[in-house]
């Protein structure tokens, strides 16, 4: 079975800065051309500290986004796979929910909302 979890799947790439009950914050880092295997996210907020490209894939579905640095946005519970398509090294804050706030991953959400 595969283990869904960004800091198990992307080790190299995601690090969990403090967890409780109710959130984990993880920290994400990455470099252009950099690849992450598919992985599951709770419902989250994403604060962007760099700006970023990225091309995220959802089984057949590919979308592109990007970002500027001290954003915070809204992420959807998702499964997805990524790729930093930018020119620049992509750091991000997640703080994603735990419990009934986790919310369940929907067939139409992938990347950030809007």
């Amino acid at each position: 079975m595969i283990n869904d979890d960004p800091t198990v799947s992307n080790p190299d790439n995601y690090t969990t800065l403090w967890e409780n009950d109710f959130v984990r914050v993880l920290d994400y880092q990455d470099t252009p051309g950099t690849q992450t295997v598919p992985h599951r996210h709770p419902n989250s907020v994403m604060i962007t500290l760099t700006d970023f490209q990225r091309r995220l894939h959802s089984g057949e579905r590919v979308f592109d986004t990007g970002l500027h640095a001290g954003n915070a946005v809204w992420l959807p519970a998702q499964r997805h796979s990524g790729e930093n398509t930018g020119t620049t090294p992509t750091h991000v804050i997640l703080v994603e929910l735990k419990g009934a706030s986790a919310g369940e991953e929907s067939a139409a959400a992938l990347g950030p909302a809007r």
